[in-house]
């Protein structure tokens, strides 16, 4: 099969490998789109990589043994490798498992473990099922396009009645105002990129402000009526981003972090939580059994399409890079077997 690799500084290939085997309770999945994340940070750094992607929708093209899905099947491609059977993951929750596979060590290779790849390979439990309205392009936005902003929303129960920050509009943003539009909320967004500022208005956000601005916290309070907004999502990663999630919170509002970020952030207990009555949470994708939920929006929302603006045959591997790494686009979608 063919599959994606950085080989350098702003340098993208293909590469010829072997195709993955199912084993057991895992199926190889045949990708029909792999949608671009994080991994363009990789690419402007000229980290070498030849794993790349964790989002995948396609179609089930071989099992070991009858199971949950079977061959023809069309699904989305769920992200890591948890054991499926710590508490975590039977609740849904196995995006926090603490007793991953150790996919080598269970398969022999570590070919098939990237989506970037015409073939991709994962446990049967991990492959939701599309519904046979839904393309595969817009299934793909199943993923981190709308997941990290939904699974925050709905710890937060953000509702008609509420107003959301959300600070970072790269995909993941630009899916958070989705998301909140499709519950009736308002939105208040930070982002610097042009392009992204007229995504989001385009989306329906209210207002947004640069993050460079240093009126920002006084012009989301004027917004707001003085009070501050009733939920505030990170999706940027970046130390600024959150401390102006935590001061535009109003009295007992909710914040949540979905951008990784490796710096510390300071928090102080009492004027930042005990006086405030703020809840901060992390979250990092949704409840597995929210799936119906998710592909709800993905089905019903009028603004989805917004989100996509490059579908490009993995072939042009390189131009999808540069693309993403610009920042000037929403989700790219690749298309490996064009």
């Amino acid at each position: 099969m063919k599959k994606a690799v950085i080989t350098g500084e702003r340098r993208a290939e293909l590469a010829e490998v072997p195709d993955p085997r199912p084993k057991e309770d895992w199926a190889v999945v045949k990708v029909h789109v792999a949608p671009m994340c994080t991994e363009y940070k990789a690419f402007v750094a000229g980290h070498w990589s030849e794993f790349l992607g964790h989002e995948a929708v396609g179609e089930v093209a071989e099992v070991a043994q009858p199971g949950r899905v079977q061959v023809g099947d069309r699904v989305v491609v769920q992200p890591q490798y948890p054991c499926g059977q710590c508490a975590l993951c039977i609740a849904g929750d196995y995006i926090h498992c603490q007793h991953s596979y150790d996919f080598v060590g269970f398969t022999g290779s570590r070919e098939g473990s990237a989506t970037m790849a015409q073939y991709v390979l994962k446990p049967s439990w991990l492959l939701s099922k599309i519904p046979d309205d839904v393309s595969y392009e817009r299934a793909s936005l199943a993923l981190c396009a709308l997941g990290p902003s939904f699974g925050a929303f709905e710890r937060m129960g953000l509702g008609a009645f509420d107003t959301v920050l959300t600070t970072g509009l790269g995909p993941v943003g630009l899916g958070a105002v989705v998301n909140a539009r499709f519950r009736g909320a308002r939105v208040i967004a930070v982002e610097s990129v042009p392009w992204r500022v007229e995504r989001a208005k385009a989306l329906g956000a209210t207002a947004v402000i640069h993050p460079d601005d240093e009126e920002a916290l006084a012009r989301i309070m004027d917004l707001t009526q003085g009070t501050g907004v009733d939920c505030a999502l990170d999706c940027s990663g970046s130390i600024k981003a959150q401390r102006l999630c935590l001061d535009a919170t109003r009295r007992l509002g909710k914040a949540a972090f979905v951008g990784e970020c490796g710096e510390a952030l300071a928090v102080k207990a009492s004027p930042d939580l005990i006086r405030t009555g703020i809840t901060i949470a992390g979250s990092w994708h949704y409840n597995l059994n929210q799936y119906p939920k998710v592909m709800q929006v993905v089905q019903e929302s009028p603004l989805l399409e917004l989100l996509i603006s490059h579908v490009l045959p993995m072939s042009r591997i390189q131009e999808a890079f540069e693309t993403s790494a610009s920042h000037e686009c929403a989700k790219v979608l690749l298309k490996p077997w064009e």
